[in-house]
């Protein structure tokens, strides 16, 4: 009788969906860490080589208007595996673990029978086996992973066993290893889905000789001022000339790069390149040390252009026939209502803050329904003190080594609260509305201080402010931010589970 129902529970699934299984396209969600808008070749970036994600852009479809949902990195992992906004579910910055009790991206597709796996950068809780939100609890099936970031030679988790060393350019690993895994017999005789986060271009920099080569004439242009990064030999912060810095950073985008050319390649010997879906982003805006190339205002951290504006690039040759460009908002929270979308699957049961942009595939996306809204929560003034631990320490504690030291360690902790109620200093924080062409930043506690109100096709530095000028439409966007934030605030307070 059970053999009945799961078969009938299994072709009402497969009903639903718009493809076939045998049609349903293999998905690969790349994201590099701290790679902002304008560090590739096809945005116009004056030193650096990205032949594959050119290629991609040239020939699939190329998001100009891409946004990671939070000017850091955890929160917009979060993102992406939930389609809604971080401060939903307590990951207010890096370090902050997920709720076990969010859907994922992972969860879905394996109920529609994909085979899901993770590669690199998790930083949304430990990856041990013991941690309540590591990859294999978030709905993969398989995972090899790190709690944070990583250089080169980099120390990873397999399947949440203990740390172990791997030898080579770290993206170059993942690659390696994701190829390996697709590479055992009968792994792609079913559609599958791999999440490759890598831990490039994130400090401290490092980088191969013949990569470093490309760029041995980039300090002279530049190493007029200095810079504070991460040693690699002490993990402590040294002050070092930027020309230096960005050489090294350089190398390792551009070895992030060809790691997606090997997987391009390596997908098209193996006649899997025109049914996958290939997505590639940022997590976030460029640091400080990387924005100097860039005309926009802020960097990693800030809400302004350069915190939350990111390379965004899909290649799906099955789907998309002609290059095409979006110039459409879209952010990551969209990833996960895009592929239900395609696939005709349920959307969780929940608030969501992305939507659907399954529409560009086919160049019919023109605009965007609902604004994006972002919030740089803030965790000071003493609201989050005294609130319960969401799970303890001891399963909170990170294991695989990193090369930065931070409060004494080389390995990261992190942390969850439970939030009962919330008062009005929770709506603190930098935030800001986008509804195309316009945005509203707003910076200061409830009553919103100080407010600006910028034209993005006019002015794409955001330094005009129009709020003065068009005093209205600065306040309905106020309005509609406070009534986001507010939502939000809910679900922050476990109102969705």
């Amino acid at each position: 009788m059970c053999q009945v129902l799961c078969l009938i529970a299994l072709l009402v699934l497969s009903a639903g969906l718009k493809v076939s299984a045998a049609e349903r396209p293999n998905i690969i969600l790349l994201m590099g860490d701290d790679h902002g808008w304008d560090e590739t070749h096809y945005n116009g970036h004056p030193h650096l080589q990205t032949p594959a994600l050119d290629a991609m852009a040239a020939h699939g479809l190329r998001l100009d208007h891409f946004y990671s949902a939070h000017p850091s990195c955890s929160p917009t992992r979060g993102s992406v595996l939930t389609g809604r906004h971080p401060n939903r579910y307590g990951v207010f910055a890096p370090g902050w673990s997920i709720r076990s009790q969010e859907v994922t991206i992972a969860h879905l597709l394996i109920r529609a029978g994909y085979d899901c796996a993770h590669f690199g950068k998790w930083h949304l809780g430990p990856v041990k086996a013991s941690s309540p939100t590591n990859p294999g609890k978030m709905g993969f099936d398989h995972w090899l992973s790190h709690d944070n970031f990583f250089e080169l030679n980099p120390e990873l988790s397999r399947d949440g066993g203990p740390p172990e060393p791997y030898r080579g350019d770290g993206s170059e690993v993942l690659i390696d290893e994701a190829i390996s895994y697709l590479s055992a017999e009968g792994r792609t005789s079913r559609p599958f889905c791999l999440v490759i986060w890598y831990g490039s271009p994130h400090e401290p920099y490092s980088g191969l000789p013949a990569d470093l080569a490309l760029y041995d004439d980039v300090p002279a242009q530049y190493n007029d001022r200095t810079v504070r990064v991460t040693s690699n030999e002490t993990g402590e912060q040294v002050k070092r000339p930027i020309g230096d810095v960005l050489r090294e950073r350089y190398a390792e985008i551009t070895a992030m790069d060809r790691s997606i050319g090997r997987l391009r390649g390596w997908l098209k010997e193996n006649d899997l390149r025109d049914n996958t879906l290939v997505w590639y982003c940022g997590d976030n805006g460029s640091w400080q040390d990387g924005i100097v190339t860039a005309s926009l205002r802020g960097y990693k951290g800030t809400v302004y252009q350069g915190g939350v504006l990111v390379p965004g690039v899909i290649e799906w040759p099955a789907r998309v026939t002609q290059p095409a460009v979006c110039e459409a908002n879209a952010v990551t929270s969209d990833v996960l209502p895009t592929l239900c979308d395609l696939l005709d699957l349920p959307l969780p049961d929940r608030p969501l803050d992305g939507q659907s942009i399954a529409a560009a595939f086919d160049g019919e996306m023109t605009g965007r329904d609902n604004p994006i809204c972002f919030w740089n929560f803030s965790t000071g003034g003493g609201k989050l003190s005294g609130l319960e631990p969401y799970y303890t320490a001891e399963v909170q504690a990170g294991t695989t080594p990193l090369v930065k030291k931070l409060g004494g360690r080389f390995t990261r902790n992190f942390r969850s609260l439970r939030i009962p109620q919330t008062d009005k200093r929770f709506f603190e924080g930098a935030r800001a509305i986008l509804d195309q062409p316009y945005k509203l930043v707003v910076h200061g506690g409830l009553g919103g201080a100080d407010v600006q109100l910028f034209n993005l096709d006019n002015d794409p530095a955001e330094q005009h402010n129009l709020a003065d000028e068009q005093p209205n439409r600065a306040a309905e966007l106020k309005q509609r931010l406070l009534d986001w934030q507010t939502s939000v605030l809910a679900s922050l307070t476990e109102a969705d589970y």
